[in-house]
């Protein structure tokens, strides 16, 4: 796998969104959050994580993107392709790089055209509530018809490539499981130690691991690890969102401690069939709505699904992405579209099981990116 990509790929993305521009009748997008900037930059850093300086990309509707910065970012941006590069000093308490944005804003927009924004689920605005009050008050901001989510939607083979590098690495940790979980351990320990296994079967860093151990199943798929130590009869979920050059995996494995039980046995069978159903209905032209029901089908019979509310997503540049697979989902599948299949069963009232595979949608249906795990639970001695 090559790092980054080449100029080609996101010259690309700025002419598909400023064709799309076009027909919006936006003078250019504003872009605020990491992951939108690094779609059409490649700009990957992990300072991020701090909150305290906002960032600011800016598309016209011809010509490359110009990045409204914080100068402590200006040498890493000028690695990329962008080379209209515009900083200041922060943190600036009285102007914190509002007025620099509205000038580059009214230049690009100098017809007084709208500038869009992303509006719908999933987005967000990283700035603060008085950036954005100042920035309506100085140009005409508007909804961005969806441009950047549509696009995101579609990878390309190089975007493909790595999130399939990022579940390569994570077949290989889930395979040492054996080495780190057995009965006694606390889950912590094992938490920790599946971590150091991401790291050292290749991933950049492990942004997400959630799981979960009790008898026959678990209550919660979302929680943090306790100090309990694993014990017999215990099922074992690690569910991992590793990533390789900026782009994630997210599957899980189920494993029993010692021993498993006919119920947990025909949990984890029942769930592989759920998926295997949600593989085969993930064809182009297939909706999101119906890849649910087929996965629902054979968890609960066509009930619905359960109140974790989708049973898979979206997968790329961030853990979850658009769309989610619910029952009004009518995304239309398309080849490129990257999906997980997340389907879920009740256990027992207060017990549940999940399972998690990554595929990609094909010309002639889907291909997992994930080794699928077979109908056998795996029990660890």
């Amino acid at each position: 796998m090559t790092r980054g990509f080449a100029t080609a790929e996101f010259e690309a993305r700025c002419a598909a969104a400023q064709a799309r521009m076009a027909e919006a009748g936006l003078g250019a997008l504003l872009l605020t959050t990491e992951d939108e900037i690094r779609y059409y930059t490649g700009f990957l850093t992990r300072f991020w994580e701090s909150p305290t300086r906002p960032w600011f990309l800016v598309l016209p509707a011809a010509g490359a993107p110009i990045a409204v910065i914080p100068s402590i970012g200006a040498a890493l941006m000028g690695q990329s392709w962008v080379r209209d590069i515009r900083c200041w000093r922060a943190p600036d308490l009285s102007d914190d790089g509002v007025s620099l944005l509205i000038t580059t804003l009214r230049e690009v927009c100098n017809g007084g055209q709208p500038v869009g924004m992303a509006h719908g689920m999933e987005s967000h605005a990283r700035m603060p509530l008085a950036t954005l009050d100042a920035i309506r008050d100085a140009v005409a901001l508007r909804d961005d018809a969806n441009i950047t989510r549509t696009l995101r939607l579609i990878k390309s083979e190089a975007e493909v490539a790595k999130i399939a590098a990022a579940c390569a690495v994570a077949d290989r940790a889930f395979a040492r499981v054996p080495e780190i979980a057995r009965e006694g351990r606390p889950l912590s320990e094992v938490f920790r130690a599946f971590q150091m296994l991401c790291l050292e079967e290749g991933a950049d860093y492990v942004p997400y691991l959630a799981g979960a151990a009790g008898q026959d199943g678990y209550g919660c798929v979302i929680s943090p690890a306790t100090d309990a130590p694993l014990q017999e009869g215990d099922i074992l979920m690690l569910d991992t969102g590793l990533v390789v050059d900026g782009y994630f995996c997210d599957f899980d494995r189920n494993f029993a401690i010692g021993a498993a039980s006919q119920t947990a046995q025909d949990a984890h069978a029942l769930l592989i069939k759920a998926t295997e159903a949600g593989f085969e209905a993930a064809r182009p032209g297939a909706t999101g709505a119906e890849v649910f029901a087929a996965m629902d089908h054979i968890c609960s019979g066509g009930a619905g699904g359960s109140d974790a509310g989708r049973l898979g997503h979206g997968l790329g540049m961030q853990l979850t992405e658009w769309p989610s697979l619910i029952p009004a989902d009518q995304t239309v599948l398309a080849p490129g579209m990257v999906l997980t299949l997340e389907p879920g069963v009740q256990v027992t009232p207060d017990k549940m099981m999940v399972h998690e595979e990554n595929i990609v949608i094909t010309v002639d249906g889907a291909r997992y990116l994930s080794t699928p795990a077979g109908p056998i639970l795996p029990v660890l001695p």
